[in-house]
């Protein structure tokens, strides 16, 4: 079996879709986190001056979503036809849509602007993408087929990062629902939730 080690800040940020992906398929490798201060030393010697970087048997990868597949892909998580994979692809890109606005309210510090921001994507962005995907997930609570797929994970990932700062975002969204609890049974990231570090983000 290939030697995997991802390499990150201690934060879940870009990286923690890929540590979800190498939990569900069970796939053993090494968790790097670096202090802030260690950056500068590290960003030269990355292939675009930027992490995550998974390094796979002395090969070193970068970009967050092109390491993703990787996994998926190793993990058996893509889907299992052409029609599937495009499918879920579809559904990974249009939550990072949603995932880029949700940043904007985050990020902002102007308070006043921050709370303008917050509500319009409450009120307006977030219902709009839930009922869309209410509608793309099935009764068995997955987006693509009958079990887990990097699509479902995904999902899970931004849902865990949103309902920290909308808690009931979820209510009412039935198949949503089931979608997050399929993902939280699966053994491997159930140990995972269990076991990794605490951070804030």
């Amino acid at each position: 079996m290939p030697s995997y080690k991802l390499t990150y800040f201690n934060v879940r940020g870009r990286a923690e879709l890929i540590r979800l992906l190498f939990a569900t398929g069970g796939i053993p490798y090494e968790d790097v986190r670096i202090g802030r201060d260690k950056w500068p030393e590290l960003k030269p010697k990355t292939p675009m001056g930027q992490i995550p970087i998974l390094e796979v048997d002395g090969q070193v990868y970068c970009q967050s979503m092109a390491i993703a597949r990787f996994v998926a892909r190793e993990a058996g998580l893509l889907g299992e036809s052409s029609s599937d994979q495009a499918r879920a692809d579809m559904l990974l890109d249009g939550g990072a849509e949603v995932g880029e606005l949700l940043k904007e309210v985050v990020l902002e510090k102007d308070a006043s602007k921050r709370a303008e921001k917050k509500k319009e994507f409450s009120e307006k962005s977030l219902p709009h993408f839930l009922t869309l995907y209410e509608g793309f997930a099935n009764d068995s609570g997955h987006f693509v087929g009958e079990s887990l797929t990097w699509a479902d994970i995904s999902f899970f990932n931004m849902m865990d990062f949103l309902t920290a700062e909308f808690p009931s975002a979820l209510d009412g969204y039935d198949k949503l629902s089931k979608v997050i609890e399929n993902v939280k049974s699966n053994p491997g990231i159930a140990k995972w939730l269990k076991e990794r570090p605490v951070t804030d983000h």
